[in-house]
């Protein structure tokens, strides 16, 4: 309670001073928020479910036929499209976690990036607190891991029985670990720093909604566990101005998860 309070303090303070500085209407709350509603619109209807498929038909509509018909190809074997699918939703990722967010903050705010969330300095003083987190959720994940719906769910790319890791696998988690930085880049750097001067600690709250949405879809105990997360996960970014361990965490847990499944569906042996 002593950190929150801490943090409280501190966040009130900045957000009065403000609030006194700047009366009028807030242009950077309605950037960042407007910014959020593009995001989630784009990451449903265009990078999500089958989109993928009209890829093809996009490119040759432009003119670049030879593309489509090399991706038409490389996609034709099952594993293949199903990794395609994926890669293409983590490009959609780091288009909407960071490429947009990057263009409003230097193009409408005028605004550095390092500001959002990607301070290094005097970060190393509260890493222990991540380890400590993770060190908790080991428990939790480890039963969580037996459940049908997480073994359905995890790892997002399925693994065919006998199918080395190698290198769908692999190419898979490096690029699942990419969307994580970008996904803590958008949610606890751009939008809890982007709000913080307007509402102080009611910007991690505020993230925090968009934040529990994104995982509708999967297990219910998961989507409960984000709003903690995403809490604690934005109060440490804004008590370190940083996303860097956050988005750490987020890895360590993600592979937990993954390698967890795998453990369980048998495929160590």
């Amino acid at each position: 309670m002593g950190i929150l309070t801490s943090i409280f303090e501190l966040t009130q303070e900045e957000s009065a001073l403000h609030a006194a500085e700047h009366p009028e209407l807030d242009r950077k709350v309605i950037a960042v928020l407007l910014t959020t509603c593009v995001m989630l619109t784009l990451q449903n209807y265009v990078f999500r479910g089958g989109s993928f498929d009209q890829v093809p038909a996009v490119l040759e509509w432009f003119g670049a036929k030879d593309l489509a018909s090399w991706i038409n190809e490389w996609t034709y074997a099952v594993q293949d499209r199903q990794l395609a699918q994926l890669l293409f939703w983590v490009a959609g990722s780091l288009a909407t976690y960071v490429f947009i967010p990057i263009l409003v903050i230097k193009l409408v705010l005028r605004e550095r990036v390092a500001e959002y969330g990607l301070n290094f300095r005097g970060i190393f003083r509260s890493g222990w607190l991540y380890l400590v987190m993770f060190l908790f959720m080991v428990g939790p994940l480890t039963l969580l891991s037996q459940t049908d719906a997480f073994q359905a769910k995890y790892p997002f790319y399925h693994l065919q029985q006998g199918e080395p890791f190698w290198p769908r696998l692999w190419i898979w988690e490096a690029a699942y670990i990419a969307q994580f930085f970008a996904l803590e880049f958008f949610f606890r750097g751009f939008m809890v720093h982007g709000l913080r001067q307007r509402l102080g600690i009611y910007a991690i709250f505020v993230m925090t909604v968009p934040y529990c949405m994104i995982h509708f879809g999967k297990p219910m105990a998961e989507t409960f566990g984000a709003i903690g997360a995403g809490i604690i996960l934005g109060l440490m970014s804004l008590k370190t101005r940083s996303i860097w361990f956050g988005a750490c965490l987020h890895v360590a847990v993600a592979m937990t998860m993954d390698f967890l499944s795998l453990w369980h569906k048998g495929m160590f042996s």
